[in-house]
């Protein structure tokens, strides 16, 4: 079960702190309204996920008879998190443009996180592998997965509100940036993992 949940932990913290749609609207909320509407925008994964993350089950547990479909589904995700452990090593700083509106911070989460396209590939590609390899070993550990990696997600985002909301530099603050670039690395030692578990059911280790 620990090991599951010190992977959620890791995912979620990484999805958390790097550059997004998700992130830039926990920002601007923060900077236009406050840090209780950045806060409420961080909410919004828990509420958009939920279909995503059955839809991955769904798919994953269909596909658990096919060694190759789910070494490419493994492949496929090990790539996915590479590129974003690389654009977290690589981001500099993270811009925002303000538009004066009224606060609907919740539903403008929901919306931008519900067509952003990233949940969508990271729980078909590398969520659902993992949900599939913690259920063999008990419902706890999936759960413990899924727990973790929420906790961590909506955590990181609403300590960047705060942390935004009291410092409008903290963006560009070394801190910040060295935080990204540490996850970075871990989503990259991640996706290393991926790419030999891929390999193993493809028969190519």
């Amino acid at each position: 079960m620990i090991d599951f949940l010190i992977i959620g932990i890791l995912l979620g913290l990484s999805a958390g702190f790097a550059p997004g749609p998700l992130l830039t609207l926990v920002i601007s909320e923060t900077l236009q309204h406050g840090i209780r509407s950045g806060a409420k925008v961080a909410l919004a994964p828990v509420v958009t996920d939920i279909p995503i993350i059955l839809l991955a089950i769904f798919i994953v547990s269909k596909l658990s008879g096919f060694q190759y479909a789910l070494g490419i589904i493994s492949l496929t995700g090990g790539v996915f998190i590479l590129i974003a452990g690389y654009q977290s090593i690589c981001t500099k700083a993270v811009k925002v443009s303000i538009e004066h509106k009224q606060p609907k911070s919740l539903m403008k989460g929901i919306v931008a996180n519900f067509l952003n396209p990233h949940p969508y590939l990271f729980w078909i590609s590398v969520g659902g592998p993992t949900m599939s390899k913690a259920l063999t070993k008990g419902v706890v550990p999936l759960c413990a997965f899924i727990a973790g990696f929420y906790l961590a997600l909506v955590g990181a985002k609403v300590m960047l509100a705060v942390a935004v909301g009291r410092s409008r530099t903290f963006l560009s603050d070394n801190i910040y940036l060295y935080t990204l670039r540490f996850f970075g690395l871990l989503l990259c030692l991640f996706a290393v993992i991926l790419f030999c578990d891929g390999a193993k059911l493809l028969g190519l280790l």
